[in-house]
């Protein structure tokens, strides 16, 4: 049982524990996902090791380079069109990241 209330500081609020990134081995991988989106086709692009305020920051350049949606899902950025992998990879090697198109 937690403490919610002391009489000495009034109303205690739970600390907020960061998440961290999980662990990148310094390559970016690009796959493309059709399973489980109503064959829509995404980007799916994992293993940046950003936190998550870097990660949405390069969402949205992503997002305004090539024109389309998307959203960042846990730790990996999903961008709307299966067919944006060879921009994508340009995009991030612009910008110093090792990148690896993966899958099929």
């Amino acid at each position: 049982m937690s403490l919610v209330y002391s009489t000495d500081k009034g109303r205690i609020k739970p600390e907020i524990e960061e998440e961290l990134p999980p662990e990148s081995d310094g390559i970016v991988r690009l796959y493309r996902q059709l399973k489980g989106r109503k064959g829509a086709g995404v980007v799916l692009v994992s293993g940046t090791g950003l936190d998550k305020k870097e990660l949405k920051d390069l969402c949205s350049f992503l997002k305004k380079k090539l024109g389309v949606g998307g959203s960042v899902e846990d730790w990996d950025i999903v961008i709307q069109g299966g067919d944006k992998r060879p921009q994508i990879q340009q995009l991030l090697e612009q910008k110093g990241f090792k990148v690896k198109i993966s899958g099929g």
